[in-house]
């Protein structure tokens, strides 16, 4: 559970709720703000030598973050500028006491403020904004980004929503490019959700003096994926182990793209699966069968072949999509393998083949069922607006089934609401037969015993991983 705290991934409410308990628990709110300032100017002090900064503060907390960095960074002896979104007067609570405490002139918000080559400290709205930028707050930002200006953001780059990662605004809105980004306590979605990921940079989180004990209370459901989810239960090989103890996965294999299959029977096997059976129709035997020697190759003609097949109780984990092609085939050889209650995974043609009645899919799911749609064939079976994160989490109640959405900023989400988002898969893995691998990644984990959930969280970030590596 620790691990797992480690990578939660705070909502701004849970956020907010977590300083409260902070403040209950006799920590005033004037030094976890005075905390967040000094982690502020350390990470300006490491990242760029000396040079003149321009401090953004906005009317809230974020702004009192601000302050406090201006003066921490001024008593270095670094030329600042500090400029106020509004009016002194208006400031309240611990920002108004750090306001009090800047002894330097306090500049309205111009673009003036940027003249020069100056760093800009962005401290002018957090992760809780809740509306598009707009008036001179959006100038600056626009000027800021259209200057190529090196930026560090205070909690999230304004303008970005931290619950979704999106441009408040849509297509009409702006919000900061940073260079860093200085958060506490925890990240938020945002800034893993793109495009809050590239506004964000760099993103560095700072303990303010918030004990881990609170997350106990708040009870987090979204994480940031990485082995602190999953350590403790990743399916470790054993010394007793034998090729049928390691499970056996199979994987349906089409007519025509048989490459398909046998880069997910490849990728099974990979990661640890014991046995990996290629299904196959008569004629793209010899294809199969001429591959890589590690494979089984089995033909099956039909629906009721393969439910024949896969009464072996030694099978233990199932994918169907790869190449299937949108057939009646493919679509009755998905409806056998979910009638088994076996571990399935349904990608690319055995998700589009249910396109005009997702409903029958959706009612046949019983057992644990990953799906892991592109964009393109998560609309084909759901009708979902909203940001991502919200999108994926519905879909997987919808559905009864684990569903991971693939992406840049790739989200997996479970029927019970827990969900995860991946991070650090380079571009060079948009290229053909890399869903293929990864289908057979998370198939291979489950034929070697993992949950559904977890065997998609690892299979995705094994992916990345090994993507960026090799």
């Amino acid at each position: 559970m620790l691990d797992m705290y480690d990578v939660a991934l705070l909502t701004v409410e849970q956020m907010y709720a977590a300083d409260a308990a902070a403040i209950g628990r006799g920590t005033p709110g004037r030094d976890l703000m005075e905390a967040a300032g000094e982690a502020i100017a350390r990470e300006v002090i490491k990242r760029w030598p000396k040079r003149p900064v321009a401090v953004l503060c906005g009317p809230g907390n974020n702004g009192g973050d601000g302050f406090v960095a201006a003066r921490l960074i001024a008593e270095q002896g670094w030329p600042v500028r500090l400029a106020l979104l509004g009016e002194i007067s208006d400031l309240r609570g611990d920002a108004a006491l750090y306001a009090e405490r800047w002894q330097d002139e306090i500049y309205p918000l111009t673009l003036d403020v940027l003249d020069g080559d100056v760093l800009v400290i962005d401290a002018l709205f957090g992760a809780g904004l809740s509306r598009p930028l707009d008036g001179i707050a959006k100038r600056v930002i626009e000027t800021l980004n259209g200057r190529q200006m090196a930026c560090l953001a205070v909690d999230i780059p304004s303008g970005i929503d931290g619950d979704s990662g999106e441009i408040l605004g849509g297509e009409n809105g702006v919000a900061a490019h940073a260079v860093a980004t200085v958060t506490f306590f925890r990240r938020k979605p945002g800034h893993l959700l793109m495009p809050g990921r590239d506004h964000s940079g760099d993103v560095v989180v700072a303990d303010i003096g918030i004990s881990d004990d609170v997350l106990g209370d708040i009870n987090p459901l979204t994480f940031a994926n990485g082995p602190g989810l999953w350590r403790e239960r990743f399916p470790h090989a054993g010394s007793e182990d034998n090729k049928y103890s390691r499970g056996h996965g199979v994987i349906v294999g089409g007519g025509e793209m048989t490459g398909a299959a046998r880069l997910a029977a490849t990728a099974a096997r990979r990661l640890g699966a014991g046995l990996v059976s290629i299904v196959t129709p008569p004629e793209s035997f010899g294809i199969y069968a001429a591959g890589d020697p590690g494979n089984l190759v089995k033909v099956v003609e039909d629906a009721p072949g393969f439910s024949e097949f896969l009464a072996d109780p030694r099978i233990n984990a199932i994918l169907i999509g790869p190449g299937s092609g949108v057939t009646a085939r493919t679509r009755g050889f998905v409806m056998a393998a979910l009638a088994t209650g076996k571990p399935v995974v349904l990608d690319a043609d055995a998700l589009s083949v249910f396109a005009d009645n997702p409903h029958v899919l959706f009612t046949a799911i019983a057992g644990p069922v990953l799906l892991t749609p592109h964009d393109g064939e998560f609309r084909r079976l759901f009708d979902l607006g909203g940001d991502k994160l919200s999108r994926t989490r519905a879909a997987a109640q919808i559905s009864g089934a684990v569903v991971l959405l693939k992406g840049a900023d790739t989200v997996i989400a479970a029927p019970d609401g827990r969900a995860a988002i991946n991070e650090g898969a380079p571009p060079s893995l948009a290229t053909a037969g890399s869903g293929d691998v990864l289908a057979g990644f998370i198939t291979g984990l489950l034929a070697r015993g993992a949950d559904t959930f977890d065997s998609a969280c690892i299979g995705a970030w094994l992916h990345g991983r090994a993507a960026a590596k090799f």
